[in-house]
């Protein structure tokens, strides 16, 4: 027993510390250094405190989309919701999104599948409000069209934001037909009756064939129709509906804010609000395109790019993007290994829970 504990406990510590290497291993420290010097860090504190509370806001309305079908806590959300953002600042590809419902189908039972649409209707909410931002950026922000940031092979520039936003949107309004569409329970009874009439249709004259194939396929898909719709179902709840997008607009307004108090650290950077909420919009435009994980490099430059449109100088605007972009990832990193530590959630294990559920 107790050969094993060690074991685990030096597995964990091994993993822990191969997650920071991979988090800060694209992290340029020796500017990120000189950046933070004569900083008030008074100011940085409090923003990564509003950062983090941006988290808390997310796990209740992840609370809120999966109360439709199954009421959980707010610890139970919590902690799979901060291991995801923390897998997401080490590993590429947002593979953070899959571990969350994995966690919550090993802890709480919930199926995966239901998991993953709250993730996607979640998303969805998300990508809603930041259109919705965006288009008040564009309305009331000039962006000078000869404005140019250099990062790897890409030239951000009013084109390139404008392009982005133009996908974005059509992609979020493709989604959006979608999730409605599925959460309407007679499509989902129309498609239920494809799925569950294909076995004898197929196989007409070999009624045990059918019955195989019934089992093994179409009813475990006909189950996923059903978490699918229970996890849409809030679509439907007028008052549900209206909540999250409220809890999405205050996630958003909370990390602008977060980046807001970090311009009273530095003293070369003076905005107004609703100027740092143009600055942090376009940033989360521009990460978009590919990069590292946690957005090192593309979230500098576009937040560069931003502030130039408020005369502030490039070197300040520089040092000044990479201290507050470290203010709002390291303690997501630091929250994540905490939640799994007082989740007992094996990271090396997460993986093979994704697998094993979407299997």
């Amino acid at each position: 027993m107790k050969r094993n504990m060690w074991i685990s406990l030096a597995a964990g510590v091994l993993l822990s510390m191969l997650g920071f290497y991979f988090a800060f291993k694209n992290v340029p420290f020796e500017n990120l250094i000189r950046s933070m010097a004569g900083l008030r860090y008074e100011w940085l504190a409090a923003g990564a405190a509003v950062g983090l509370l941006s988290f808390a806001v997310r796990a209740v309305r992840w609370q809120l989309i999966l109360g439709t079908s199954r009421k959980l806590s707010f610890v139970a959300v919590y902690h799979p919701l901060m291991i995801a953002f923390m897998i997401n600042t080490v590993l590429p590809g947002r593979i953070g999104e899959l571990a969350r419902p994995a966690i919550i189908k090993k802890q709480n039972d919930v199926p995966f599948t239901l998991g993953i649409t709250t993730v996607i209707a979640e998303r969805m909410f998300d990508m809603i409000v930041l259109v919705a931002l965006f288009a008040w950026v564009m309305a009331f922000v000039h962006i000078d069209p000869n404005l140019e940031i250099s990062f790897r092979s890409w030239q951000l520039d009013r084109q390139v934001l404008e392009n982005i936003a133009h996908n974005i949107s059509r992609v979020c309004a493709g989604i959006t037909v979608a999730l409605a569409a599925i959460s309407v329970p007679v499509v989902q009874r129309f498609f239920k009756s494809l799925v569950l009439a294909a076995p004898n249709r197929i196989f007409a004259k070999r009624p045990s064939a059918a019955r195989k194939l019934e089992e093994k396929i179409s009813r475990p898909i006909a189950a996923v129709i059903d978490h699918v719709g229970a996890g849409l179902s809030m679509i439907r709840r007028p008052l549900r509906l209206a909540l999250c997008l409220g809890y999405s607009l205050v996630i958003w307004l909370l990390q602008a804010f977060a980046l807001h108090l970090a311009t009273f650290a530095f003293p070369a950077v003076e905005l107004a609000f609703s100027q740092t909420m143009a600055v942090f919009i376009i940033v989360c435009f521009f990460i978009v395109l590919p990069s590292v994980p946690g957005f090192w490099g593309i979230w500098e430059a576009g937040s560069v790019f931003g502030l130039a449109l408020f005369g502030v100088q490039k070197d300040a605007a520089a040092g000044f993007s990479l201290v507050s972009h470290a203010m709002l990832l390291f303690p997501v990193l630091i929250a994540g290994l905490i939640s799994a530590v007082a989740a007992g959630v094996k990271l090396s294990s997460v993986g093979r829970a994704d697998h094993e559920s979407a299997g």
